[in-house]
């Protein structure tokens, strides 16, 4: 049986509360959320906190409002259950709500929470394991050795960012509101990240994600979510795929293209937006044989654009050859209206 080190529980029942106990404790204290993916990185010894701060009672981070601009406002301790389903969220970030929706199975999305989704630490089959299996290989860079054991002779850490709903985030131009001991900060979600698996994001000791902003869309706008894994449930990303399309009417009734992105996550450290797929999309047509062919364009973009390494499961070459097809059937999901994408 795998157990859980020693530590002392804390309820804060506000945030200044849950941000001095943090500070106080200093690295010995570790925030805990829904706890779906920190439990079973404590039974690994992955994390050996003495101090956990329990952030279920803190009202300022939770629910879901939109603002007077139009922006919405997501709590980070909002459940991702609620997320998938609430009505505003469905409605003004489709893509948001299609990558809650399939982040692990109900009883985890039931516990989970976007700010620990979004927060998620790198993960890789080297790593994520137990602490006998991982002593047995000597370790890796990312905990307690000084070897990759994905590419050899590796300086740098190719954990990888397995986010769901990062890459939804960052089409929507979300904005993170911060809170720690020097006071409250926005970043921008394009901003946060870093390509070292071992710490890929831009958050200080002692820091908690407050709440997610995501300014107002065009009119128009559409989105989609597209998820490979071997399992329809529980399994992070084999390869995650965010498809922003934002739609005009012309004058004659055609629809048009006017604005595109995509991101991709589980690939690297970090979540990665796809380049010039914005120059292949807006313009076109939002149907018939031009859509197919900008389509297909973008596809080719993303697979010499994406390469995916053996730093979780799933055959790396077949991992690569997935990523135009989850790229075509996302961006079809999102003209049509018709994602999620999650079926191999």
């Amino acid at each position: 049986m795998l157990r859980m080190p020693e530590f002392t529980l804390e309820r804060p029942r506000s945030l200044a509360q849950a941000i001095a106990l943090l500070s106080e404790h200093g690295p010995a204290a570790l925030p805990i959320a829904g706890g779906t993916d920190l439990v079973p990185n404590l039974k690994h010894e992955l994390f050996t906190p003495s101090v956990l701060v329990a952030l279920e009672h803190v009202p300022e981070l939770r629910g879901v409002r939109v603002e007077d601009d139009g922006a919405l406002s997501i709590g980070a301790m909002t459940r991702l259950a609620e997320v998938a389903i609430h009505p505003d969220v469905v409605a003004r970030a489709p893509a948001l709500a299609q990558a809650a929706s399939l982040v692990a199975g109900p009883q985890l999305r039931t516990m989970g929470t976007l700010g620990g989704n979004v927060l998620l630490d790198t993960r890789c089959q080297w790593y994520n394991q137990t602490y006998f299996w991982r002593e047995a290989l000597g370790f890796c860079l990312k905990k307690d050795g000084a070897l990759c054991h994905v590419v050899a002779g590796g300086q740098k850490c190719v954990a990888a960012a397995s986010n769901d709903t990062a890459p939804a985030l960052m089409t929507l131009g979300a904005v993170l509101e911060l809170e720690g001991p020097d006071g409250p900060r926005e970043v921008k979600l394009d901003e946060f990240w870093v390509s070292d698996g071992i710490r890929n994001k831009k958050l200080a000791q002692g820091e908690l994600l407050v709440r997610i902003r995501v300014p107002a869309q065009r009119a128009g706008h559409r989105g989609a979510y597209g998820k490979l894994r071997e399992r329809g449930s529980i399994d992070f990303p084999l390869l995650g795929v965010a498809a922003r399309v934002d739609v005009e009417r012309g004058a004659g009734g055609d629809e048009r293209i006017a604005a595109a992105d995509l991101c991709i996550v589980a690939l690297a450290a970090r979540p990665l937006r796809v380049k010039r797929v914005a120059e292949a999309l807006i313009g076109k047509s939002a149907r018939g044989p031009e859509l197919e062919a900008a389509i297909e364009a973008v596809a080719d973009l993303a697979y010499k654009q994406c390469h995916p390494l053996a730093n979780i499961p799933g055959d790396a070459d077949w991992r690569k050859e997935m990523v135009p097809v989850y790229v075509r059937r996302t961006l079809f999901a999102a003209v049509t209206g018709s994602g999620p994408v999650h079926h191999v």
